[in-house]
């Protein structure tokens, strides 16, 4: 499956290639290889989460770089866990967790390097706060070096389930998820998670 963000990408290299064909099929032939890089980088493969509905998921492929309490004005004490998406990854993000959207805030900023922790405070990037049944969360998706667009279809207001898509990063950046207080961690530094699919948090008993 392919996301839909791509589709005017890809259909403007076929209609290079089409043009070029009549004028230089190897022209035409070497747009195969941006036609097939554009097809990979904006796959976008079904996912399943866990049965288990305590489970919170992770919002994107990756992997983790930072885990960390901290206080956040906006959903309180937390404990963040950043994920580092290549550009070899999936860049569709997904809900971690049911629930509302309450909050969103674009923040312009820098295009550091996505994985260092200063991204996370100076880099372009926006908030999504969503309303749970276990309390106020927080996504932050951030823009990196190669990153140029940040893509969230998630007004306030707009509901979602678990796993369901919310927006994508174009090419390398970074994935805040600030879990709130009743969750606990479960991935560790280091870890290579799969955006709807790899649990993240738990809710605690």
């Amino acid at each position: 499956m392919i996301n839909r963000h791509g589709l005017p990408s890809i259909g403007a290299v076929l209609f290079m290639m089409a043009g070029a064909w009549f004028i230089s099929r190897p022209v035409s032939l070497a747009l195969a290889l941006p036609l097939g890089f554009l097809f990979w980088f904006y796959r976008d493969p079904e996912r399943r989460p866990p049965e288990d509905p305590s489970v919170w998921v992770s919002p994107a492929d990756g992997k983790v770089v930072e885990i960390q309490p901290i206080d956040d004005p906006v959903v309180g004490r937390c404990c963040k866990v950043g994920i580092f998406m290549s550009p070899l990854d999936v860049h569709v993000n997904r809900m971690p967790f049911q629930g509302e959207v309450f909050h969103l805030r674009y923040v312009p900023g820098r295009k550091w390097l996505a994985f260092e922790p200063k991204a996370s405070e100076n880099n372009e990037r926006l908030y999504v706060g969503i309303r749970t049944p276990h309390g106020d969360a927080m996504l932050v998706q951030i823009a990196g070096l190669l990153a140029r667009r940040i893509v969230a279809w998630a007004p306030v207001g707009s509901r979602f389930a678990r796993g369901e898509r919310y927006g994508m990063i174009k090419l390398g950046s970074k994935v805040d998820l600030y879990l709130p207080a009743s969750v606990e961690p479960v991935v560790s530094l280091g870890q290579r998670v799969r955006a709807g699919e790899t649990p993240v948090g738990v809710v605690k008993s």
